[in-house]
């Protein structure tokens, strides 16, 4: 079974790309410059920030539907960020190098399982895990620091 890897559409943050420091903060959003590599996973591109490189660190809401299970947390993102188009099956790099938790959702946006993998071992687990009937699409999250990653889906 063959899965698709979704980056963050580049559209809703383009707005804050080079704004003023007090427009950033109208919106929650810090501008930071990325100390180390890896380090700062971008949303947009699902590559790590180079060191010295700009990057937006905001609030995210991944989960958006009204379930227990809604939820936001920090993300980056590069600062004129290309979205990603991974291939079928791909795991971009800033993926593999990472412990990652896969939390797995059904039609109604409810967690029916999860699990942990090192990045190397994504693949596999992604492969796994839509072998449950109910399961609709998962979830990527930084394991440690728990923030959102990507959104997987089933591809045809």
């Amino acid at each position: 079974m063959s899965f698709q890897i979704h980056p963050l559409p580049v559209g809703p943050f383009e707005h804050l790309f080079g704004a003023d420091k007090s427009t950033l903060a109208a919106y929650g959003v810090t501008r930071l410059t990325a100390q180390c590599a890896p380090g700062y996973p971008c949303r947009i591109s699902l590559q790590d920030a180079h060191v010295g490189e700009s990057v937006l660190l905001l609030n995210y809401e991944h989960q958006p539907h009204d379930t227990p299970y809604r939820a936001r947390h920090a993300i980056f993102i590069r600062e004129d960020a290309k979205e990603a188009v991974p291939a079928a099956g791909e795991v971009p790099e800033s993926i593999s190098r990472r412990l990652i938790s896969l939390r797995v959702f059904n039609q109604a946006h409810v967690l029916i399982t999860a699990d942990v993998a090192q990045g190397d071992a994504v693949r596999t687990k992604i492969e796994t895990l839509f072998a449950h009937p109910d399961a609709d699409y998962i979830h990527l999250h930084n394991a440690k620091p728990g923030c959102y990653a990507a959104q997987v889906t089933r591809s045809p």
